[in-house]
């Protein structure tokens, strides 16, 4: 960023300073520089936490008690709308952009009983007692109480923050993509002269006409497809280069671009194939991300609203919260296998209702076991070596 006081020193000490002017360019030239790599970070960083998030936005929040899952007042906050300002899907992608961006997010209850993620705070940590949290700020209104751990949701997402790690890449290919974006733009460059007329170069009306001049090639060469340049008394236009072929080619830009946007995706942990849109092994890699990526941060959320909301005895009572991933699967294609574990006594038909994630049905049928399809007990010591039985070897 352009520093303030360089601004300053080049006002008040260019006669003093002559080397002023040089930093205070250095720097309008550092920042211009940042600003075109910058949104390779942002494209890159912003997907990759934009993907997770969506994906945990649709988690499937159950209240359970006993066998039981019921619809109350909790459920109603996890699954449709925490707070008076935001449904359960914004919050949920909230969370997931504080837990990457921070490394952690705090969720608290107001006094009014409502969900609310705090855009910062303090958090005090002790060997011996109850943590704290102070400072608590959500928009422009500050907490002036003190919450204690047990009174709200604090979830770290990794030991060691994510965004040094992110910081430290982009510095690397940032500038090595700086680099070639400025070979690609000199790429392909018309360069050329102007020989003027000594006699005209002296005068101010001729440096006025030679600027004019100037600049009115450089509209033409630069906005149509075909220039003419009329010579004039004074000015003879001298065109040097029309660029070259070497340089970078655009595929090297991309390599660099895509190569960020690698190293961000396996940091949060997200399959390349699946931010890009391929449709190879599309299903194995959905299938790893949710089992590698999704469902432990999913499990740290699931114990830390069940440490929050519920007593020990409460738990142990069957009285829980479960947070289901979103379906990586169509329900039509596990059909048969559906019907195998049922039809073989495996699972009962709630059994395998819950292992999909869908609700219980009330239906006692379906809390029985059924072997079908000629499933029964075979004595393997009635058959011998040849695939006969005992009886029928004597006969």
């Amino acid at each position: 960023m352009v520093r303030v006081i360089g601004l300053f020193e080049y006002i008040t000490n260019r006669d003093k300073n002559s080397n002023v002017e040089q930093v205070f360019e250095e720097e309008i030239n550092m920042f211009i520089n940042d600003t075109n790599r910058i949104h390779m970070k942002r494209l890159a960083v912003d997907t990759c936490v934009s993907f997770l998030a969506r994906t945990i936005a649709q988690s499937r929040f159950n209240v359970r008690n006993g066998k039981d899952y019921i619809k109350d007042e909790l459920y109603y906050k996890l699954s449709v709308r925490p707070n008076k300002n935001q449904t359960a899907t914004t919050f949920w992608e909230t969370f997931v952009n504080n837990l990457i961006y921070e490394n952690e997010c705090l969720i608290i209850v107001s006094d009014d009983d409502h969900l609310i993620i705090a855009d910062s705070f303090v958090h005090n940590k002790y060997a011996l007692y109850e943590d704290t949290y102070t400072n608590v700020l959500v928009g422009d209104h500050e907490y002036q109480r003190t919450f204690k751990q047990s009174e709200v949701i604090h979830i770290k997402y990794r030991n060691d923050k994510l965004m040094p790690l992110i910081n430290s890449l982009f510095n690397d290919y940032g500038s090595l993509f700086g680099s070639i974006l400025f070979a690609q733009k000199k790429k392909n460059q018309i360069r050329a002269t102007v020989d003027v007329n000594t006699k005209t170069a002296q005068t101010k009306d001729g440096q006025s006409k030679l600027q004019n001049f100037i600049n009115r090639v450089y509209g033409a060469i630069s906005l149509k497809d075909v220039a003419i340049i009329p010579q004039q008394e004074g000015y003879t236009y001298n065109e040097q280069s029309s660029g070259n072929s070497g340089g970078q080619s655009v595929d090297e830009i991309n390599k660099v671009t895509n190569g960020y946007f690698n190293q961000i995706a396996m940091a949060i942990g997200i399959p390349i194939s699946l931010v890009y849109g391929d449709m190879a092994d599309v299903e194995k890699q959905t299938k790893n991300f949710i089992r590698f990526t999704v469902n432990p941060l999913l499990k740290k959320l699931e114990n830390e609203i069940n440490a929050k909301f519920f007593t020990k005895d409460e738990f142990l009572k069957g009285e829980r919260v479960e947070v289901k991933a979103v379906s990586y699967y169509d329900i039509v294609d596990i059909a048969a296998s559906i019907d195998k574990l049922i039809s073989s006594g495996f699972a009962t038909g709630n059994e395998v209702r819950k292992e999909v994630g869908w609700d219980e049905s009330d239906d006692p049928n379906l809390d029985k076991h059924y072997i079908t399809k000629n499933y029964s007990q075979t004595d393997v010591n009635q058959v011998n070596e040849g695939g006969e039985s005992d009886n029928d070897s004597k006969d």
